[in-house]
């Protein structure tokens, strides 16, 4: 409602005239934390009757200064203030405060216990993804696997845009194959190229050799290469489906070692997910006949698939994703 343009004043009011009050509890059935955040970083937050959100940083829990409006009874806590790169916003439901209640802890995991440990247990350089992701699975523990109520945790990064360009051909006329080069080399960000065609085509185009490394030998993933000027250069079909399987991974771990490997699909994965917030496709759509799928038809090669999951995983993780055909 607040993204259509409505007040504070009117959501509450929606929302308190639309679902009951918890007889035993005197709660809104719907408590809420809103936040906004503007390509400045100016953060505007808004809170009723949730626990109060997180603000981490540099590896402290800074101080919110809040002011109280009373809309048709209800108290709605509100704040401004200004985010640096990398600071942290987490904002939870009370199943996270109450965490462990009955079970591991008499009483629940308290508001200060939560501190303390995003304190202990984060850093600046972790994604939003990933904090979210370990508190998650802290109250897990504390729950003993059986939560005893809804358990919410969302996690707010300011970062600046990091862009990528990933090429994947070949395109259908062999004439946009100096366009395409051009276009990826002009781009400010990482540059990564999958698939020998495409490394081929990047190669010749810029007058250099791909080389192959053997330093990593994966019987399930073929090596990367090297080319001169470019990030990251690996097969296709093979590396980028593994890529996606381990950024999949990646939506619900609370440890990512696995994101760390020398193989190409960890790479992939870990360029895509560490380096990146903006990343452009350029699809070839000439059909290469060994990765045709008789049960497909051709626009569904299993090269058009492979690069769209990866876009949707993509997607799932945050990342802003554009895509251009050729």
């Amino acid at each position: 409602m607040l993204k259509e343009g409505l007040s504070i004043e009117e959501v509450v009011d929606t929302v308190i005239h639309t679902l009951p009050v918890c007889s035993q509890r005197n709660l809104a059935y719907s408590t809420f934390t809103i936040i906004k955040v503007a390509s400045d970083g100016m953060a505007y937050v808004a809170e009723f009757d949730n626990p109060s959100i997180f603000f981490l940083s540099d590896r402290e829990i800074k101080k919110i200064e809040w002011c109280t409006t009373e809309i048709n009874g209800r108290k709605i806590k509100e704040s401004r203030f200004k985010l640096k790169e990398k600071d942290i916003l987490v904002f939870v439901s009370d199943g996270v405060v109450h965490a462990g209640v009955g079970k591991v802890l008499n009483l629940g995991w308290q508001w200060e216990d939560i501190e303390k440990y995003l304190k202990e247990n984060t850093n600046k350089n972790m994604s939003a993804k990933t904090v979210t992701n370990l508190l998650l699975g802290a109250c897990d523990q504390l729950y003993m696997q059986q939560p005893g109520d809804d358990t919410t945790v969302a996690t707010i990064k300011a970062v600046m845009p990091k862009k990528a360009i990933l090429f994947s051909g070949p395109p259908i006329d062999p004439e946009m194959d100096p366009e395409i080069v051009k276009k990826i080399m002009s781009t400010y960000g990482r540059r990564i190229v999958c698939g020998g065609t495409a490394g081929n085509i990047v190669a010749r185009e810029l007058n250099e050799e791909v080389e192959t490394s053997f330093k990593v030998i994966d019987k399930d993933i073929p090596p990367i290469g090297y080319i001169n000027g470019i990030d990251l250069v690996t097969e296709g079909v093979l590396t980028i489906r593994k890529a996606t399987e381990i950024l999949e991974k990646v939506k619900i771990a609370t440890d990512l070692k696995f994101l760390y490997e020398d193989d190409g699909a960890s790479k992939l994965a870990r360029m895509l997910y560490e380096d990146c917030t903006h990343i452009k496709f350029i699809i070839g759509r000439a059909i290469n006949p060994a990765h045709q799928n008789p049960d497909f038809p051709n626009e569904l090669s299993i090269k058009l698939y492979v690069l769209n999951e990866l876009k949707n995983t993509l997607s799932g993780l945050g990342k802003i994703i554009e895509v251009e055909f050729y």
